[in-house]
């Protein structure tokens, strides 16, 4: 079947049309200049130059094995944790549906897909009797994500959970790889960054559905509490640095309730931004920068940014460029 093609047109910038040309037959959905500003937690960013759902497995290996190298490939999850820069994604973003997003338990182990929601895992687990999954509950996103960045909360991290991650390479081949072979530590790991991930198996151990459930209770309370789950947010903005506490390092700096434009960080939790209504991606990136080097001028430390950036900068927005050339040397 060939591909399903829907150009859209989005408010603000558009790429021009002709990447879709030079793609392969897709038997999922391919579509021009696709807004993904309202998938993001943020509620902001520029458009995919060609946006990609795969229909099945087969789709998605055959897609990346024809699709010629030169063309960038960007996963996108829930997008939770996530800045779309206002140019947008050039080349081809992948959203991974519902076809990815399967969980099964056997015995005290869970496999999940990548488009598969952490917390969608964690009630699995727990329906099953199965403790240690239980972090997951806390992180707003999908097993893709996680694997990714190696996300963790409340006590737990994603690489100490994992067996083994499927991983689609961009030549086409396909792996299971441990965490170790993924060089996984702290909110990283070390494969290309246009590797897609398809499923991962993960461990838990025999426990007591009560208790599993009554920590995931604790993990919901807590998560309510301290972070401002209710407003246009992303995930935790900076990674812990060695011996200190982000948000801490924030707030010495003098940051709580520091805006620019419509972005703004959180009174409730001041390692989390805040669009307030108006804010541009620019406003949100602006504002994390900005937080960094006040951070750095009062303690020595520099802030590590957890929220992942994509996407291009609009013409107008130079600062932003200079961010992105500051960071590439880094």
């Amino acid at each position: 079947m060939s591909a399903t093609i829907s150009p859209r047109d989005p408010d603000g910038f558009r790429f021009p049309p002709g990447l879709i040309e030079r793609l392969p037959e897709v038997a999922g959905r391919l579509t021009e200049n696709a807004a993904l500003g309202h998938m993001t937690w943020f509620g902001v960013g520029g458009p995919a130059e060609v946006l990609f759902k795969p229909e099945d497995r087969e789709d998605l290996i055959n897609f990346i094995t024809h699709c010629p190298k030169d063309i960038p490939i960007t996963m996108l999850g829930v997008a939770s944790n996530l800045i779309i820069r206002d140019g947008g994604v050039p080349g081809v973003v992948i959203r991974l549906g519902r076809e990815f997003a399967g969980i099964e338990a056997d015995g005290a182990n869970v496999t999940a897909g990548a488009a598969a929601l952490d917390m969608n895992v964690a009630l699995t687990a727990a329906k099953h009797e199965i403790a240690g999954l239980e972090f997951l509950s806390g992180i707003p996103g999908t097993i893709g994500g996680a694997l990714r960045m190696n996300a963790g909360a409340y006590g737990g991290e994603t690489k100490d959970a994992l067996i083994s991650a499927e991983v689609l390479f961009r030549d086409g081949t396909v792996k299971n790889m441990t965490p170790a072979e993924m060089g996984m530590s702290y909110r990283h790991n070390d494969l290309p960054k246009d590797v897609i991930f398809i499923s991962s198996l993960l461990k838990g151990r025999a426990g007591d559905k009560a208790e599993i459930e009554a920590r995931m209770d604790e993990i919901k309370t807590k998560r309510a509490e301290s972070q401002p789950i209710r407003t246009k947010t992303g995930g935790s903005t900076f990674a812990n640095p060695d011996g200190h506490r982000a948000w801490q390092l924030v707030d010495q700096a003098g940051c709580r309730g520091f805006s620019i434009g419509g972005a703004e960080i959180s009174n409730l939790h001041c390692n989390f931004m805040i669009n307030t209504g108006g804010a541009t991606a620019a406003d949100i990136e602006r504002l994390g920068e900005e937080v960094r080097k006040r951070v750095a001028e009062n303690s020595g430390v520099m802030l590590r940014w957890e929220i992942k950036r994509i996407g291009i900068p609009l013409e107008k927005d130079h600062d932003i460029l200079e961010f992105m050339k500051r960071e590439a040397s880094q």
